[in-house]
């Protein structure tokens, strides 16, 4: 269903936008990430958080964009791959806050 380059496009911009409030939302809303959720790697875990909220985020924007126009099936594998691509940069934005 992502063959469609201006959906990949967009969807690429989605997840751009998404990362760079990750800062912001870490500082508001996880300020004592281990104490509170009592994980060994606040990076690793805030990672996998984020892939998470980014693909159910991606999920209802493609339902959004595509209801009209392609409305077809959204594979969560195609989208988690996509997310996969930006890995670096969620990375180093998490790490921006956490070190």
């Amino acid at each position: 269903m992502l063959q469609d380059s201006t959906i990949r496009k967009s969807l690429d911009q989605y997840i751009k936008r998404r990362i760079q409030e990750i800062p912001t939302e870490i500082k508001q809303t996880f300020p004592s990430i281990k104490q509170i959720w009592k994980c060994e790697n606040e990076i690793d875990f805030l990672y996998g958080y984020y892939v998470g909220k980014i693909e159910e985020g991606s999920l209802h924007y493609l339902l959004k964009a595509t209801r009209a126009s392609v409305g077809g099936y959204a594979d969560t594998f195609e989208i988690r791959g996509i997310i996969e691509t930006h890995k670096k940069d969620l990375q180093d934005k998490i790490k921006s806050v956490i070190n």
